[in-house]
């Protein structure tokens, strides 16, 4: 599917549980119906390098909405004092006062399994309600957004027909609420690329046994890249690896979706 940046694009404030969740919605030119795509950002959240992401998806026929997962904080802006950009996240993670700050008002909140299930499930229930969607209802999602794409597949089984994960982090952990011991309640089919250094061997085992106990149908793909490589604001962005990462969403939801 080739980018072009005429898709029609607009913002919603989704009515969750937790009050209004700031959401783009990305549709191709036309009436639709088409089926949904839930994406997920990385931790830089909402700005225009993900919205081009959900621009490119809404491009190959796919109605594409990207909610804030961070909409219980505070501005993220306000926090970094500046417009939010992976190179602007960079400096909060090498300062470990910073990064403890954020983890815990942003990243925690964001990926926290009860906060999930009310955004994403206000998110599909508007889905639902939409005669411009039809079809399947697939996911992606980038470095934390990967993350809490998984665990959102964990959440709502068979209601998402696939989810895709690129250099997603964390999905092995020792804690209890780590993804890849909730594989038991995923329905979708999973994609997963992890980024050189993303699923070391070690872990990459567990998630696989976990999984293959499960019966879940997925791939592992690893992508020889830097950890960012397909979000174009990214310092290590490889537009290579993020064509070819376009190119396994277009299998994988042309698969899944529109059967």
């Amino acid at each position: 599917m080739k980018y072009t940046s005429d898709v029609p694009t607009t913002t919603l404030q989704l009515k969750t549980p937790d009050g209004p969740c700031t959401t783009e919605l990305a549709v191709p030119d036309g009436s639709g119906p088409w089926p949904a795509v839930i994406v997920f950002t990385d931790a830089a959240g909402l700005r225009p390098a993900q919205t081009r992401i959900a621009e490119r998806i809404a491009r190959s026929g796919y109605a594409a909405l990207q909610p804030d997962l961070f909409h219980r904080s505070p501005p993220l802006e306000t926090f970094l004092g500046e417009p939010p950009t992976l190179v602007a996240m960079r400096t909060v993670f090498q300062d470990p006062e910073l990064k403890a700050k954020f983890m815990a008002g942003y990243y925690g909140p964001a990926l926290d399994y009860g906060n999930l299930e009310r955004t994403i499930g206000a998110l599909l229930d508007h889905v639902a309600g939409r005669p411009d969607v039809r079809g399947g209802v697939g996911m992606t999602g980038y470095c934390m957004g990967g993350n809490a794409c998984v665990r959102a597949a964990t959440i709502f089984g068979k209601r998402i027909a696939a989810a895709a994960a690129f250099h997603p982090g964390w999905l092995v952990t020792e804690q209890p609420d780590s993804p890849h011991v909730r594989a038991s309640t995923i329905g979708a089919r999973l994609y997963l690329a992890p980024a050189t250094g993303d699923l070391a061997a070690e872990s990459e085992g567990k998630l696989r046994a976990e999984l293959d106990a499960r019966q879940v149908r997925y791939e592992i793909e690893h992508y020889a890249a830097g950890h960012g490589y397909a979000v174009d604001d990214s310092p290590v962005y490889d537009p290579v690896f993020a064509e070819r990462h376009y190119a396994a969403l277009d299998r994988l939801f042309g698969q899944t979706l529109r059967a």
